[in-house]
């Protein structure tokens, strides 16, 4: 049997809300991606070009700093990864967690929360941080039944 973790960045709770339910589901430990300086709702603010986020995402080098590396992820074989999708990709801080780590030979499953869109290009985007993994596209907004089909995804 496989260990698993859910990681996940959530910056309003809804994508930690799925999160702990997916870490139930999967019988897997549950870690907190938090960025160093958390985000404050103007920092959120997507339609002001000049906010914290929009910032970042307008810049695909952008790596916000992580509040700590602690997560054991040599201890895991697979990995969901969890996030609110930000123009059509994931938040440049899962690109932060991705390269804090060595996922070489590990599954990542992604999962993520969104207001319309699906994953866009968030795989392809992510790729590059985690080179030596397998990432897997997993649910937008999952159900209950999506929830358990992830969490049987191993």
């Amino acid at each position: 049997m496989s260990k698993k973790l859910v990681a996940y960045f959530s910056a309003s709770g809804n994508t930690a809300r799925l999160a702990k339910n997916l870490a139930k589901a999967a019988e897997a430990d549950l870690y907190e991606i938090r960025p160093a300086v958390p985000y404050t709702s103007a920092d959120l603010n997507w339609q002001n070009k000049q906010s914290r986020s929009s910032v970042e995402m307008s810049d695909h080098s952008s790596r916000p700093e992580l509040a700590d590396k602690s997560a054991d992820i040599a201890a895991y074989d697979t990995i969901y990864v969890g996030f609110p999708v930000w123009w059509y990709i994931a938040p440049t801080i899962i690109n932060s967690f991705l390269e804090s780590y060595d996922f070489s030979g590990k599954k990542i499953i992604l999962f993520a929360t969104s207001g319309g869109s699906g994953f866009g290009k968030a795989v392809q985007n992510l790729k590059s941080s985690a080179p030596d993994a397998e990432i897997i596209e997993g649910r937008v907004n999952p159900s209950a039944k999506d929830i358990e089909k992830l969490s049987a995804m191993v």
